[in-house]
Parts: structure tokens; sequence; C-alpha cells
């Protein structure tokens, strides 16, 4: 039997500094680095998933700016996506509050061709902080309870939520293969599947570009 490819464009937004290139990073090379340049605009990476016996799916990660002065231009790289993966910092409360901007923003702008709200993940990242703290009042200031976070992803329309860590590479298969499956799920979704074109194995993205600019600094 011939196999079916899929291509599907997910988006990962979220705050600047929360760890999305690095999630990226680990989920597609196995690579983590405590070092980084902030992304401007855009980056992208592909990732192939042998689903199963007869289907390959390829995806198409856009690593979407974080930072205030790029959220306009953002928008235009919302055009097209099949699911989301939004990310917020678990040590850095402010960006848990970020979340219900960012996923309203892409229920306003991106649509499965039914009308609903494109399928999104919510990862609670760089988990291994807590774990690995030694002061406990700390940790207590971080912790969200399971109930609270089911109900917030809930209130906020998303399939699933992931406590999540780019550096022991803690839950990012599973995560993203819970959005996979609820995108494939889905019959209207996959109207927006673009046909898969092998190039040497590399997506080529024409009229996009990438900068990075900044100091290094730790990032999970």
């Amino acid at each position: 039997m011939e196999k079916r490819e899929y291509l599907y464009k997910i988006l990962v937004i979220g705050d600047n500094a929360v760890g999305k290139s690095s999630i990226v990073k680990r989920y597609v090379h196995n690579f983590f680095t405590e070092r980084y340049k902030a992304t401007i605009g855009v980056d992208f990476a592909m990732k192939v998933l042998n689903w199963d016996q007869n289907t390959i799916v390829r995806l198409q990660l856009w690593d979407i700016a974080g930072q205030e002065r790029s959220r306009q231009l953002n928008r235009v790289y919302y055009n097209g996506a099949s699911g989301c993966i939004t990310v917020y910092d678990i040590t850095r409360p402010d960006t848990l509050e970020a979340v219900a901007m960012w996923k309203d923003e892409i229920d306003k702008k991106v649509q499965l061709p039914d009308g609903k709200p494109i399928p999104c993940v919510l990862f609670a990242n760089k988990c291994d902080l807590i774990d690995n703290s030694e002061n406990e009042e700390d940790n207590s200031a971080h912790i969200i309870s399971k109930e609270i976070m089911d109900e917030y992803s809930k209130k906020f329309g998303f399939i699933d939520w992931f406590l999540t860590s780019a550096k022991e590479n803690t839950n990012l298969d599973v995560g993203a293969r819970r959005l996979v499956s609820k995108i494939l799920e889905n019959k209207d979704s996959t109207e927006m599947c673009i046909p898969a074109r092998r190039t040497n194995d590399t997506l080529s993205l024409k009229n996009s570009t990438a900068k990075s600019e900044g100091s290094g600094c730790c990032r999970r």
C-alpha cells in the first residue's frame, strides 16, 4: 500500500524567553544549549514522523517571536496553520497570564475550514527548574495544581496541557503527538494539508526570513 504523506504547519507561540526555540531544537534535533539568541520574526524547523505503517506526517514548525514589537508582524505568519503549541515559563507567572492573549489572537486569526479553532496544546515549560530547586518556598510560588491547570486549559480551549522541559526532554514528544492526533482525527483539518513534496528531504520556504539578536542567556 502506498504511504500517505501529510505536511502540517504548526505554530509555536508564547512570550519572549519562555523556551520556544529550545523546545523546537530539542524536539527536532535532540539538541539543547543554555545559550540562545532571541528569535526575531520567525524561524523554521521540520520534524518527520513515521506515524504508522501507512502514514508519514511532516511538521513544519514555525517558531514565532514573542517580543511585543514583533506582535503585529506575527499575525502574518498564522495563515494556513493546522495546529499550535503555546508555551509559558513555569517560573514566570506573568507568562501564564499572557497565554490567554496568545490563544485569543490565534482563535481570531486562523480557523479550520469549518470555522472552528485550530487544535492547540499548552506547554508549561522549564519544569526541570522546579524539580531541581532546593528552596521549597520558591517552588510553592510556581507550582499550580493539576486540577487548576486542567480547568485553565479547558477554559481557554486547549485540547490538553503538559509539564515540559527542553533541557530534560520532558513530554515534548508526548505533547506533540497529542496535537498531531487531534489534527489527524479532524477531517476538516486535512483539507489544510500541504502536499508533501520531497526535495532532497528538505523543505524550501520561499519569501521567509528569520533573524536573531541579543546576548546569550539561560533558556530551557
